[in-house]
């Protein structure tokens, strides 16, 4: 079956999802299979990157089966491999790209490797058709929070970062504090719905002037001594309150930030994306805003705001039809900057 369209086999496994896609010129999805490892980390809190690896090497096969098999494609009418080549867990990369080169090298066919932030910029692409660069995007999820200027397909070029935990891991820390549970951001924003965001004024922390960085730690301690003065105080938790109040500062800044950013260095379309970009209250206060500044927001479905290997088909499309190719000594960069 050839569609005489740019067939890619991409994988991704850079954290606990084991994901194959069978993706065409880059935007239209034939197949999009997510293995995901959440019920058995929950027992530990979070990710055990050991146990992550071992689970990527047991199912890798399985899903790149499934997704020839949903696509209705075998090895011979792709055109290339797309892989995510980091940043992430070693291990759990290591699975993924040993998969895509030993594919590669079997059917004699080009390896493109992903920058894992780049796939999940793409994301948008597949959701949005008609969207194209420049834009203003926002990357925010478990390990990443990024405000990154996207100038071209493959230009990108980061602004600010998080200077010690990502969004999402504070997330994950302070609903282990509330007794919550695992993942955290989808139940902070769940029970948050609940509470007054005014309830607990924890500290905006926006750092100095002009910058785009975040910092997220001092919150999350912020969290935990509030905690700690109510119970020696004899006082009641009211775990809404207390998730809609940290949530509530969190959230101003990053849009404030992420707005601020488009508007000064004159871009018209915000685009959200990771796994915290499925926050149904950031959603709603980057509309607001954006409304505001007569700025267009665009952001994808869950299912494509969470690790897939779609993202990366789409993001190795783009890269390949400039050029872009890897030998077999392609290596996982856990570290790997934008």
């Amino acid at each position: 079956m050839k569609h005489g369209k740019t067939v890619t086999l991409a994988i991704e496994s850079s954290c606990d999802e084991t994901a194959a896609a069978v993706v065409l010129d880059g935007r239209e999805v034939l197949s999009n299979i997510i293995s995901s490892q959440i019920e058995i980390h929950k027992l530990y809190g979070g990710v055990v990157p050991e146990i992550a690896s071992r689970h990527h090497l047991d199912n890798v096969n399985t899903v790149v089966d499934q997704a020839f098999h949903e696509a209705d494609i075998t090895m011979d009418d792709v055109d290339m491999i797309g892989v995510t080549y980091g940043p992430g867990l070693v291990g759990a990369l290591l699975i993924g790209l040993a998969t895509a080169k030993a594919y590669a090298l079997a059917a004699e066919k080009p390896l493109v490797g992903v920058h894992h932030i780049h796939g999940h910029i793409c994301a948008n692409y597949i959701e949005h058709k008609t969207l194209e660069p420049p834009f203003m995007a926002l990357v925010i999820s478990g390990g990443h929070t990024n405000i990154v200027e996207v100038n071209d397909y493959n230009d990108c070029r980061v602004l600010g970062g998080t200077r010690d935990d990502a969004a999402g891991e504070a997330y994950d820390k302070v609903a282990r504090v509330l007794g919550l549970g695992y993942p955290g951001g989808p139940l902070i924003d769940k029970i948050a719905k609940e509470g007054n965001p005014h309830a607990v004024e924890f500290k905006r922390v926006f750092l100095e002037k002009g910058s785009l960085d975040f910092s997220f730690s001092g919150i999350k301690t912020g969290v935990l001594n509030y905690i700690n003065s109510e119970k020696q105080a004899g006082c009641k938790i009211r775990v809404a309150d207390v998730a809609a109040s940290f949530q509530a500062a969190v959230l101003d800044v990053i849009v404030a930030k992420t707005v601020g950013a488009a508007v000064s260095m004159k871009k018209d379309k915000i685009v959200l994306a990771g796994g915290v970009a499925a926050n149904s209250r950031l959603r709603e206060m980057l509309r607001e805003e954006c409304k505001k500044k007569g700025l267009a927001l665009y952001y994808p479905s869950p299912i494509l705001c969470t690790d897939n290997a779609a993202m990366i088909g789409c993001a190795a499309y783009y890269k390949y039809i400039a050029g872009g190719r890897d030998d077999l000594g392609l290596d996982a960069v856990p570290s790997l900057k934008l």
